[in-house]
């Protein structure tokens, strides 16, 4: 899968914040222990330092949400993670997405902490980050 794929995808998933540019994903492709799980339609994005993940995108274009693939893809990273020595899986997510949360909810993540003014939106408001955590 191409850097500029995955952005068409996160761009059309993230509507009220900034999507990555092919040359981020591109910089983030070329690190050593980085994860990609998933297609054009759905991906996760994550990486294995020692024994800790984190992941650091998930995205599904809009048009599947709520199919069952941001699922089986995050199934599919924790697999790898595991594989790869990881005993402990981060991530942050929007206070404002349900819709995310939900989905880590159901995959036995659990609230860890919380960053303040973490994203920003368009218009210039600030949403925290939920830390969230899963022993693998």
């Amino acid at each position: 899968m191409t850097a500029q794929a995955l952005s068409a995808t996160h761009c059309a998933a993230f509507k009220t914040t900034r999507g990555w540019s092919a040359d981020e994903f591109a910089q983030l492709l070329d690190q050593s222990g980085v994860i990609l799980s998933g297609d054009a339609k759905s991906f996760v994005l994550g990486r294995v330092i020692a024994d800790e993940a984190e992941v650091l995108t998930l995205a599904t274009l809009p048009e599947l949400q709520g199919q069952g693939l941001a699922q089986a893809q995050l199934s599919l990273f924790v697999g790898t993670a595991a594989k790869l020595g990881a005993t402990r899986i981060f991530l942050e997510v929007a206070a404002d997405n349900t819709a995310a949360q939900a989905l880590y909810n159901k995959a036995n993540f659990k609230v860890a902490g919380r960053r303040p003014n973490y994203y920003k939106r368009d218009g210039g408001t600030w949403v925290d980050a939920i830390v969230m955590e899963k022993a693998i």
